[in-house]
């Protein structure tokens, strides 16, 4: 492979990959050349070090949270729709073991090892996961769509450790029909019933 303008999107895409696979310590730079068949050199000239690499693919990813959930937003106009359409995406994901798993999920279950750096991007990742929840638990009580037994913010905070324990969990069992088994119920008590 060249050293094109692709290469750092190779190299970010390969990371993560990576990082979904084994972590944030089961990888290497020499795993990345390898896999994408380029020298370890090629991959300093666009990301000097493992942390500017992982921080740079935590900030890419948080963006592409963003406008995923943006684009949601703009489709899905009832708060209870929009909340299964999220539950629905992961739900998907996880049925497809070649699909994405949330990166920064598992860089949160290795908070203490990691650089300083990266562990800003991940909580500023959860901060505006929350905030995007809150809010859509806030429209669905006032809408009605919501019967909240907590806060927006508690319920928003109860939805998204949900969501991302049921990755885990389907994980560990090797059994994707876990995440909905987790998640539903969730959804179900949330619904109000009119």
């Amino acid at each position: 492979m060249t050293d094109s303008p692709n290469t750092a999107d190779s190299i970010l895409r390969c990371a993560q990959t990576l990082i979904i696979a084994g972590g944030y310590n089961g990888f290497s730079y020499a795993d990345i050349a390898k896999v994408i068949g380029i020298r370890n050199a090629s991959i300093h000239h666009h990301f000097p070090g493992k942390a500017v690499l992982v921080r740079t693919l935590v900030a890419r990813y948080r963006e592409e949270m963003q406008a995923g959930v943006a684009k949601l937003e703009q489709h899905v106009s009832d708060p209870l729709e929009l909340l299964r359409a999220y539950a629905g995406f992961w739900e998907g994901c996880i049925a497809d073991a070649a699909s994405s798993f949330c990166v920064c999920a598992l860089l949160a279950s290795e908070m203490p090892i990691l650089p300083e750096e990266i562990a800003l991007e991940v909580r500023a990742h959860f901060k505006a996961l929350a905030a995007w929840l809150t809010g859509v638990f806030a429209r669905g009580a006032e809408q009605g769509r919501l019967a909240l037994t907590a806060s927006a913010e508690a319920e928003a905070d109860i939805f998204m450790a949900t969501v991302h324990g049921a990755m885990l969990s389907a994980r560990a069992y090797g059994d994707a029909k876990m995440f909905g088994a987790i998640v539903n119920p969730v959804l179900a008590r949330v619904a109000h019933q009119a």
